[in-house]
């Protein structure tokens, strides 16, 4: 379902916008999109990194213990 909204934009932007695309709607619901994407994903990878970090320690023992028992320098 698509609702109609309305935006107040600078002229200039609206300009280069219409250089790209006669379809404003259209442009900027694919750049209101990516950008939400973009978001996602940042939370995302900063949730996996913080879990990256909470386990760090413990995973660099595990492969510490690895590679002495594989008598691999390290």
């Amino acid at each position: 379902m698509r609702v109609k909204t309305s935006v107040t934009l600078p002229s200039a932007l609206l300009a280069e916008i219409d250089k790209l695309d006669t379809n404003r709607s259209a442009f900027l619901e694919r750049a209101a999109m990516a950008q939400l994407e973009k978001i996602t994903k940042a939370k995302r990878d900063a949730r996996d990194l913080e879990i990256i970090n909470r386990c760090a320690d413990q995973l660099n023992r595990e492969a510490e213990e690895f590679l002495e028992f594989q008598e691999l320098p390290f």
